[in-house]
């Protein structure tokens, strides 16, 4: 049996001193925590936001009960050095609001109370701060360990009952919960603790015991768990929409792993190639794409297009619509009517979205590119070691408006002269397009002119706009003329 609380055996007092800078540094962590908790943007639909702002409310729960019971400790220090619990009948006392403490605003203090039960004369003594609790008239007295369950969750009270059962037969310690209905309705959780006292011949005389609404501070815990599940579910959401994601991009888009040389007929071979480059502010990949073919007419189809939005929803869109724009290309229809029809495509999908795109059709016998947009950075021209940006025919944003015309361009290319087609998210800074970008772009022009090959400029592109974080996912391709045999 585990010994019991002895009315005549002393406790050691902690000293005044260190109490007061335990008291001092438990506040000024509550006051830093407090800062943070104020400062935090809250998005209620954001798991991880929700999940900091509940352990923020749980680490000012903490540190309100700490400072609580150190006030208590310090205002309980007897000058004889007895310890509080020497006294039953004082227990209640020194668990009371101490006078040198000074009540805050909100304080745990008014939730932490105190009782004792004498089980020789059946008379109960309860704190200012347990009538609180309970919600319970001063004047209607203290209740009785008989009647104290009659405030008890009937699921909670067999809990109850083994707590006291065990305190006073067996003189284990009181460690435990239950939930009351107080007197206006109100639901709380306390947490009790205590011991049995022994009179001089060893027998339980008393038992006094320590009462602590915990409500608010079981809600931030619960808070916590709920929101830490949330986010640990959202993350595996987030997983697996970015693997669909990244093999729906990869069943689509050209599987190249260097130039892609069309073998036509006429004087001027392409050599082709192109890379996705993905966003470093998000794990979810976008709905740019880049392609090339050779068509059945011997021509070639030249394309790059970005669509609004990330994740399964823009990349199977895209794969809708490039696979449209492909079969379209294959059948022979020009760029601007398929860039109408396109259009059309996107304006009655399921899934509504902007996009913009880029549609060039190459006659190699005629070595002429024959073009047109949507609302898309004009393909870049290289030659002679000098570039610029071809005149963009009109076209707005495809699924921005209903019966939208297209026009074309044509555009002559000779050998050695070099194409680079791109998304806007190559340039782009923050929420804006870069102005400088395409000044960039046309500044890498004696760096391509002397490269190897095509997949040779593509990594040229890549060390002046993808090797620091990106904030948008971006393609760029490029195209280069061969030169006649």
């Amino acid at each position: 049996m585990p010994s019991h609380l002895s009315a005549d055996r002393p406790a050691q007092p902690p000293e005044p001193g260190t109490v007061d800078a335990l008291i001092k540094q438990t506040r000024r962590l509550r006051g830093g925590v407090d800062a943070v908790r104020r400062d935090a943007v809250v998005d209620e639909d954001d798991p991880r936001n929700r999940w900091q702002r509940a352990l923020c409310d749980l680490a000012v729960h903490q540190l309100d009960d700490l400072d609580e019971h150190l006030g208590q400790l310090k205002a309980g220090l007897p000058g004889d050095t007895t310890s509080v619990l020497a006294d039953p009948s004082g227990a209640a006392a020194a668990y009371a609001e101490p006078a040198a403490a000074p009540r805050l605003t909100g304080s745990l203090l008014s939730r932490v109370g105190s009782a004792e039960w004498d089980l020789l004369t059946d008379d109960a003594h309860w704190s200012e701060e347990l009538f609180q609790i309970f919600g319970r008239p001063q004047e209607s007295g203290p209740m009785t360990l008989d009647e104290l369950p009659s405030m008890v969750f009937a699921e909670d009270q067999p809990v109850l009952q083994a707590m006291v059962t065990d305190c006073l037969i067996d003189g284990k310690p009181i460690d435990g919960e239950f939930r009351i209905v107080r007197t206006d309705g109100r639901v709380r959780t306390v947490h009790m603790t205590g011991e049995p006292v022994l009179d001089a011949d060893g027998c339980t005389a008393s038992m006094w015991a320590v009462l602590r609404d915990v409500s608010e501070l079981r809600r931030s815990e619960r808070a916590v768990r709920e929101t830490r599940d949330s986010l640990q579910r959202h993350r595996q959401i987030e997983h697996t929409e970015r693997r669909v994601a990244v093999e729906l991009q990869e069943a689509v888009l050209p599987p190249w792993r260097g130039s892609l040389r069309f073998a036509h007929d006429g004087p001027a071979p392409l050599d082709v190639a192109g890379l996705y480059l993905p966003a470093a502010t998000t794990g979810l990949i976008g709905g740019d794409w880049y392609d090339a073919l050779t068509l059945p007419d011997g021509d070639a189809l030249l394309t790059v297009g970005d669509l609004t939005g990330h994740g399964v929803a823009a990349t199977s869109s895209m794969a809708m619509l490039l696979g449209a724009l492909r079969g379209m290309a294959v059948a022979g229809i020009r760029p601007g009517a398929l860039m109408g029809h396109l259009n059309q495509l996107l304006e009655t999908s399921v899934q509504p979205a902007l996009g913009s795109a880029l549609c060039c059709r190459y006659d190699p016998a005629a070595q002429t590119l024959t073009w047109s947009q949507a609302g898309h950075p004009a393909p870049l021209l290289f030659r002679d070691g000098t570039g610029h940006a071809l005149s963009r025919p009109e076209g707005v944003l495809l699924g921005a408006t209903t019966g939208a015309v297209y026009e074309e361009a044509e555009t002559r290319l000779l050998p050695g002269d070099l194409l680079l087609l791109h998304t806007d998210g190559l340039t782009r800074t923050g929420d804006a397009l870069d102005d400088t970008g395409a000044e960039r772009l046309l500044a890498l022009a004696p760096r391509l002119a002397t490269a190897r090959d095509a997949q040779d400029c593509v990594r040229s592109v890549v060390r002046e706009f993808g090797e620091g974080p990106r904030e948008d996912d971006a393609c760029v391709m490029v195209v280069r003329v061969g030169r006649e045999r």
